[in-house]
């Protein structure tokens, strides 16, 4: 990848374009620390913890009440929905047949969705922001009131919301790599760098103090970031593993040319959905927790229909890790259903004399990769299960144990940002070669 980064500034055209991306995500990041007047800060960094999760995708952004809090949140949460529509409504799975076209009359759904969730969002926060004790100053409009400043702040996330997306599309168009993927990637890269910086500041501060917290937190930190990199490398492993199908091609004779008579593959990834199961999944489960953190007061949260939820179903009980696991199974199996056609496949191969060898065309064949599509989506969502269960669990217990005593960097290193980081990094550099081949074939055939 390194390798791949050197040539690709070596480029002039290609150059600029990294340039120009890296340029939209420091204005991004920006927009990240920049808060919004009317909130104290401090406070509603400190007093909530559940919008102190949603943060960390987005770098701390929320927790600082900064312009663009929602980041891409929005965006994502209506991707899945209108993705998971198609299915359901005939006129969006005619529209995802359309080529080009159709993915524009989709992209205009996905973003009008975006302001409906931007907007219920933002006003969900605001409200939430302003049952928390001095977490909105209310001077800005009127010393007493805290209406307008709810409905001030609410209009800037979902402002802030449209243009996050429309930076990813900036990115996308103009830059190198997809422009939502790489802010979703930079935020969780932030919110990482920052608890690191943390550590580490934790540790100097013991240095000066004397005793045995500084040696305490170094091996700690030592521990944790050893087991992320082992983590890294699973990840990766387990990305770029696919099964291929070989493909023979019989020989056909048009005239005086022979065509055919060569052999292909079907590359099939063993976690075709990437983390999608894991995002919905979780958002699933939040879901009512969040709602009801919105509507109920400070003072209340420990009683009612919050209380129980956070005891029983909150981020970090059995069951919840049970209902996930669950979850991420059924769900990547729904996924795969929608984006692996097997009959389409077979129905091709048939069309173009192609073939398996030992297998017949048409039904068989269609039978044949719809079993082996669904033994792979099997140890693709155990894998996912792993990740998004197994080292949340581990560094939970590191954490009560008092091995790693900065909880935060547990936070920042979950297993969807770890999986997150991983695609995003692959594809970038997928793209980058892709650039790079493209330049030289160009060069070549001056």
């Amino acid at each position: 990848m390194f390798k791949t980064l050197v040539n690709a500034f070596k480029n002039k055209e290609i150059r600029i374009k990294i340039f120009i991306t890296l340029g939209l995500l420091f204005l991004y990041r920006f927009g990240c620390w920049l808060p919004i007047p009317g909130i104290g800060v401090n406070l509603v960094a400190e007093n909530d913890t559940l919008l102190g999760l949603l943060s960390q995708i987005g770098g701390n952004a929320l927790s600082n009440g900064a312009f663009l809090a929602l980041g891409i949140t929005p965006y994502i949460n209506a991707s899945i929905i209108v993705q998971l529509l198609t299915v359901a409504i005939p006129a969006l799975e005619r529209w995802s047949r359309q080529g080009e076209d159709g993915r524009k009359k989709i992209s205009v759904v996905t973003k009008v969705v975006t302001l409906i969730l931007a907007v219920a969002q933002a006003t969900g926060i605001a409200i939430s922001w302003a049952q928390t004790e001095g977490a909105i100053v209310t001077g800005i409009f009127y010393e007493n009131d805290k209406t307008l400043v709810v409905i001030f702040i609410a209009a800037i996330l979902v402002a802030g919301s449209m243009f996050t997306m429309w930076l990813g599309d900036r990115i996308t168009e103009v830059g190198v790599g997809n422009g939502i993927s790489l802010l979703i990637f930079v935020g969780i890269i932030s919110t990482a760098g920052l608890a690191i910086l943390a550590s580490l500041k934790q540790i100097v501060e013991g240095n000066s103090a004397g005793g045995n917290e500084a040696t305490m937190a170094f091996w700690g930190l030592l521990i944790f970031l050893v087991l992320v990199i082992l983590i890294f490398l699973f990840i990766v492993f387990i990305d770029l593993s696919e099964r291929k199908i070989v493909v023979n091609y019989a020989k056909q004779v048009k005239g005086r040319k022979q065509y055919g008579g060569q052999s292909s593959n079907i590359p099939i990834k063993l976690n075709a959905n990437g983390v999608l199961p894991i995002i919905f999944s979780t958002a699933l489960l939040t879901f009512p927790q969040m709602i009801a953190r919105m509507v109920t007061s400070p003072e209340k949260l420990a009683d009612g229909f919050y209380g129980w939820w956070t005891r029983w179903l909150g981020t970090g009980s059995i069951l919840y890790f049970v209902l996930l696991g669950l979850l991420i199974m059924a769900f990547s199996y729904f996924y795969t259903t929608i984006q692996f056609k097997p009959d389409e496949i077979a129905r091709n191969l048939q069309q173009y004399g192609g073939s398996i060898a030992g297998i017949r065309p048409g039904k068989p064949t269609a039978d044949y990769l719809n079993r082996v599509s669904k033994r792979l989506t099997f140890f693709g969502a155990l894998f996912l299960m792993i990740i998004a269960i197994v080292p949340s669990v581990l560094f939970q217990a590191l954490g009560n144990a008092g091995v790693i005593s900065n909880m935060n960097l547990i936070n920042a290193f979950t297993a969807t940002g770890l999986l997150i980081v991983v695609s995003v990094a692959i594809e970038l550099n997928k793209q980058l070669e892709g650039l790079l081949m493209m330049k030289r074939t160009r060069g070549f055939l001056r």
